[in-house]
């Protein structure tokens, strides 16, 4: 009889060689489709002016070309996620994939107002099926502790940093090519991330009954994000006195109350409770959220300040933000490889909250004689160190030890609190930013061009006071709320929701 194959043989180790291998490109797949859901909330903004001019839209119009994404997209996360459960992960993510990247090409030959708006709105849709399977497909993929933290530093550091990466591209794409080349570079990624996913993702075989879709929960839940997302957008544009801002956050109250009560009855419910409500996963999805605030805060202002204030190009602009990466994928990579199994998500994300309160005091600091080496620069490298610091740990938190069939909506669930927390943070912060700049003015005896920017600058400061507010009860809610982090063995690891074998994963979807 022949003897079993030794563990250690060539061909094993031949076989795990290849596995992981298969693992990281899939990672690189994956983060591609991450980076285009990222980096298009922002690359457009930097293309406005030019499209506007070239389309001939209103001031009143152009908010559309912003509002018609994040509606789509922040309102049809949870869904999306449902769906990657339900239908197949590499299924689902490749019709994203397909989906978005159509929606683009639209977008870039549209030759009139309303069809650029529908086009964006399209890309929302297909981004809110795409963004939860990409990191739903990460969860199932990587399931070695080692190799998943770092999976997770990667993917972390991409959702935070897609936003000063689309900043750097737009402002060049726009300056040196043309606006539709914004919506065009996305066709670009999407070939390659569809091919990838092709060859990389893997099919993961169903077992058991196919669960059904809860169509009371989604129509329920959509219906409340649509209201949520839609009233803070209402507020950053007409102001916290209009009846309708204050009638659709009303309504999202409303909706998202009866949502939890129709999900604690439904037989097959769309976000079943346990996955928010276990307390570090709480955590984690409280902590993005702030963080999303935030970080839509800095590129918000200091994008303003930059332009408007300090005379940058939108090249300039976007080089700018360049350090501030490079210290977020750092940081990223020194937390999730090091600080993140040494002291756990109870002391990382604490800390990289402190870090964004210190960066944005250092902001407040900023003038019209301001230079960028001397005083900007310091600010944004704390900045981009402590979203490093926050977001890789939280989001690997946040999937850790979610059953399989719920890993698309968990992961909905992440890109949900970021949505919903730029939103927030973006209404309010620029509400408050604008109020400031104008008792500015009232106080001011002179109307001059010096003292319009002086005013600006009031406004911006006010922006980073409660930023680095947002971040300090971020860091006082995740001190609280994350369990402290003991050692586990392999065995608990596996009860937890970790598998530890290093072959490819064959278990249900």
């Amino acid at each position: 009889m022949l003897a079993p194959m030794s563990r250690t043989s060539p061909l094993s180790g031949d076989a795990t060689r290849a596995s992981s291998s298969r693992r990281w490109w899939t990672l690189t797949t994956v983060a591609l489709a991450q980076l285009m859901v990222v980096l298009d909330s922002t690359v457009v903004n930097i293309a406005l002016p030019a499209a506007q001019a070239d389309l001939g839209f209103s001031d009143g119009d152009r908010q559309w070309i912003i509002t018609a994404y994040s509606l789509a997209f922040g309102s049809l996360l949870l869904l999306g996620g449902r769906i990657s459960d339900l239908i197949g992960r590499k299924r689902t993510f490749i019709v994203g994939l397909i989906g978005f990247a159509l929606a683009s090409a639209l977008g870039g030959a549209a030759d009139s107002f309303g069809l650029l708006v529908f086009a964006r709105a399209l890309q929302g849709a297909f981004g809110a099926l795409l963004a939860p399977t990409a990191l739903a497909v990460l969860t199932t993929t990587f399931t070695v502790p080692k190799e998943r933290a770092r999976a997770f530093g990667v993917f972390g550091a991409i959702a935070g940093a897609g936003g000063a990466i689309g900043l750097l591209l737009g402002g060049f794409l726009t300056e040196y090519a043309s606006w539709r080349w914004n919506l065009y570079i996305n066709v670009v990624i999407a070939v390659v991330a569809i091919a990838g996913a092709a060859v990389f993702v893997s099919h993961i075989t169903r077992t058991g009954p196919r669960p059904k879709l809860d169509v009371p929960g989604t129509v329920l839940v959509s219906a409340a994000l649509f209201s949520l997302v839609y009233g803070f957008s209402n507020a950053e544009n007409e102001g916290w006195g209009s009846p309708l801002t204050w009638g659709f956050l009303v309504a999202a109250v409303v909706l998202l109350t009866a949502f939890v009560l129709w999900q604690r009855r439904a037989e097959h419910p769309l976000l079943p409770m346990s996955i928010v409500l276990d307390r570090n996963r709480g955590a984690a999805y409280s902590s993005v959220t702030i963080a999303g605030a935030g970080m839509f805060g800095i590129f918000l202002f200091v994008t303003y300040y930059l332009q408007t204030s300090l005379g940058y190009t939108p090249t300039q602009t976007g080089l700018a933000f360049l350090p501030m990466i490079g210290m977020l994928v750092l940081a990223a990579q020194l937390s999730t490889n090091i600080f993140v199994p040494r002291f756990g998500p109870k002391i990382m994300v604490p800390f990289g909250m402190t870090l964004g309160v210190i960066g944005m005091l250092l902001l407040t600091r900023l003038d019209l004689d301001s230079g960028y080496a001397g005083d900007v620069l310091p600010a944004l490298m704390v900045l981009g160190f402590g979203m490093g610091s926050i977001m890789p740990a939280s989001i690997q938190t946040a999937t850790l030890g979610v059953d399989r069939e719920h890993a698309g909506v968990a992961s909905a669930m992440v890109n949900t609190s970021q949505q919903v927390g730029g939103s927030i943070g973006t209404a309010l912060l620029n509400t408050l930013a604008a109020t400031a700049t104008a008792n500015y003015l009232i106080d001011s005896t002179s109307t001059t061009g010096a003292v319009a920017a002086e005013a600006a600058v009031a406004g911006y400061a006010t922006a980073y006071w409660w930023g680095a507010g947002f971040f300090a009860v971020g860091a006082v809610i995740a001190a609280l709320l994350f369990r402290r982090r003991a050692p586990q063995a392999p065995d608990e690891e596996t009860r937890a929701g970790i598998s530890t074998e290093t072959g490819p994963v064959a278990v249900p979807a």
